[in-house]
């Protein structure tokens, strides 16, 4: 019965370290979560001041009429290259919410496995009777070898302590015996 309440102890313990260790795993998903999270509003920014510092179309077309020099153009963002940063901005903001979405689903995994391991440990409740049905297999088991007990004993004692006389002792229990004397 003890060693019984010693094993269920340590499953309650050794469910309790792995329910420690989920919320530990948890909260670094949720870190990241916001980290990434961050990285993607920082993203967003940068996007958007892009978007206000690209080159217009109408401010070149006035350089070009006022005759600006080349050194002017050439430091102006031509199109192709503000559209190839685009996509490889909006490529890397994808895949940053892929990323992020990815975790999530993980955290939800991880959340629905504890919920699980959680509903199939047993609680206080079910531990009352479980424990009397134990006690009353033991006491079953207990008079079934009680009753056992009288029939295993025999007469045949390891040795005795007094040869030739009509009373002898075992000499291991020291219980009385009845043997015939040989001879």
């Amino acid at each position: 019965d003890e060693e019984l309440l010693k094993r269920i102890q340590a499953t309650v313990v050794q469910v309790q370290g792995d329910y420690e260790k989920l919320s530990s795993v948890t909260g670094n998903l949720l870190d990241d979560r916001h980290q990434k999270q961050k990285d993607i509003e920082a993203l967003f920014q940068s996007l958007e001041r892009l978007e206000k510092e690209k080159a217009d179309k109408e401010d070149l077309v006035l350089g070009i009429d006022v005759k600006a020099d080349k050194t002017a153009l050439a430091g102006k963002v031509s199109r192709t290259q503000f559209d190839a940063s685009m996509e490889r901005l909006n490529e890397m903001i994808q895949e940053m919410l892929s990323r992020v979405t990815g975790q999530e689903q993980g955290w939800h995994q991880v959340q629905r496995q504890l919920s699980e391991e959680m509903d199939s440990k047993l609680d206080r409740l079910e531990l009352g009777p479980f424990r009397q049905q134990l006690e009353e297999h033991w006491k079953s088991i207990l008079e079934q070898l009680k009753e056992k007990a009288p029939q295993t004993e025999a007469d045949d004692a390891a040795g005795i302590k007094k040869q030739l006389l009509a009373h002898f002792h075992c000499m291991s229990c020291d219980r009385p015996l009845s043997m015939l004397v040989p001879g």
